[in-house]
């Protein structure tokens, strides 16, 4: 038998959420207080969140996961389209309209505010991914683009994932400061299709850089491109 929802659980958790969202969003993850969400969602104590969510960071964790379910639905056909060995441009330019889609609702906004902080955490440079990105489309699609820098260009391993990295939060800032711009109701002066195009040859162009003298390591040996 299906366990029976509590009368009202559901809108507090709901709540909850937004309240989170948009503290977390406006303050930052850090900086934000229990006591401020709590007290924004309308509930005298933290047993409502502790009942939801289990901690702070359970909470965090849900937002997260909302988010990328969201951006995962929007990249999971675009991935499907593309062959194994898709270019660089595709794979980014499938990156940037997930992202985007974010735009066109309030709780997306918040979200990119949001993730814009933690997006050095993403793991890849370790290959170790973080617990929200292990067997996901976007872990999948940094891969993709790994491959195509090392096995295309001939970017040494390393690099590559820094660049991954860097692609990761460049595009996490973007979309954050853009947010930003929604919410506050100013005047975009690029519009959303041409900044999409804008952003995704600027990535193309900066994950496919030269390496020139980078792609020598530290003891001297060359890199792929370079001469020993």
């Amino acid at each position: 038998m299906a366990e029976k929802t509590r009368p009202g659980t559901t809108a507090t958790r709901q709540r909850l959420l937004r309240a989170a969202e948009e503290l977390f969003a406006e303050r930052g993850v850090a900086a934000t207080l229990t006591r401020e969400i709590t007290e924004r969602a309308g509930q005298g104590n933290s047993s409502a969140l502790h009942y939801h969510f289990g901690s702070r960071e359970g909470l965090l964790n849900s937002i997260l996961s909302e988010h990328q379910q969201r951006v995962e639905a929007a990249l999971g056909p675009a991935l499907a389209e593309l062959v194994r060995d898709a270019p660089l441009a595709a794979l980014t330019r499938a990156y940037v309209a997930a992202e985007d889609a974010e735009l066109a609702h309030d709780s997306g906004r918040y979200c990119l505010r949001i993730v814009a902080q933690l997006a050095h955490e993403t793991g890849f440079r370790d290959g170790a991914p973080h617990r929200a990105l292990r067997d996901s489309l976007l872990w999948q699609l940094f891969e993709r683009v790994d491959a195509r820098l090392v096995q295309d260009l001939g970017v040494p391993p390393d690099l590559a994932k820094e660049r991954v990295e860097s692609m990761v939060m460049l595009v996490g800032a973007a979309f954050a400061d853009r947010a930003r711009q929604v919410q506050s109701g100013r005047r975009q002066a690029v519009g959303g299709a041409r900044y999409c195009a804008d952003l995704t040859s600027m990535l193309t162009a900066m994950l496919g850089a030269a390496g020139d003298g980078c792609f020598i390591d530290e003891d001297g040996a060359a890199g792929p491109d370079g001469e020993a």
